[in-house]
């Protein structure tokens, strides 16, 4: 944590939360939930300064859709980007691993194709878990005629960008569902276990990481659960 703050003083972002996850897993697996507490703000705080660089330097064009997979070279510049069908989350997730590689600040989301409600599923996922949300889509979309299909993918067409400021929203909603999934009968340690793995999914949200700062102080006044935790289940798989 030394290295994270050190790290965080020089604006050497991707290393303070490099530094930062090193620490927390070291405190997770040693069950000491108060070292775990102490990590998530710095955390945190390399991960909004990586984000308001994306942000930035998205400009006024919006967030950039990717329908097609795109290596991630010393060209890739920062920015937001909204990985769409036929591309799934998977995708997004190694494009932002790739850029995070690379020391690329990069803000990174998934959305799913229309619902039959008009809707946008919007979706971050590590493994088998997915954190998943609908939202009303941007402005200026409209369903395709005939809905899904090889030449709409997507369900509907997009007729401009995708402002910064739904994309924005879309990531505190899609963070918001991840925080309404904690189980308040759970003990404190098996939420914060929670939290972090939704983190892995979707690191951009502060309020998660707000919410494992107060289930690692729970944890460390509660006694060590004696429970089986019962891991987050695989999230509303077929959304659309």
């Amino acid at each position: 944590m030394e290295r994270a703050s050190t790290a965080l003083v020089r604006t050497d972002y991707f290393g303070a939360e490099r530094a930062c996850l090193r620490a927390l897993l070291k405190a997770v697996a040693a069950a000491d939930w108060e070292r775990a507490a102490r990590v998530c703000m710095p955390l945190q705080e390399a991960r909004r300064q990586k984000r308001m660089l994306a942000i930035d330097a998205t400009g006024p064009g919006g967030a950039r859709l990717v329908s097609r997979a795109e290596p991630v070279t010393a060209k890739t510049g920062p920015g937001c980007w909204l990985f769409q069908p036929p591309l799934v989350a998977l995708d997004a997730r190694r494009f932002r691993e790739a850029a995070d590689q690379r020391e690329i600040p990069v803000f990174v989301m998934t959305r799913e194709p229309m619902t039959r409600a008009g809707e946008w599923p919007v979706v971050a996922v590590v493994g088998q878990l997915s954190v998943r949300v609908r939202i009303a889509p941007p402005p200026g979309v409209r369903p395709a005629p005939g809905g899904m299909s090889a030449a709409h993918p997507t369900g509907d067409e997009v007729a401009g960008p995708v402002p910064i400021e739904w994309f924005t929203a879309a990531a505190e909603a899609l963070g918001d569902s991840a925080i309404a999934r904690l189980n308040p009968e759970d003990p404190a340690a098996h939420r914060a276990l929670d939290c972090i793995d939704f983190l892995d999914a979707f690191p951009d949200h502060e309020k998660l990481h707000q919410r494992l700062e107060i289930e690692c102080r729970r944890a460390a006044s509660e006694p060590p659960p004696v429970m089986l935790r019962r891991r987050p289940s695989v999230q509303d798989a077929y959304a659309f």
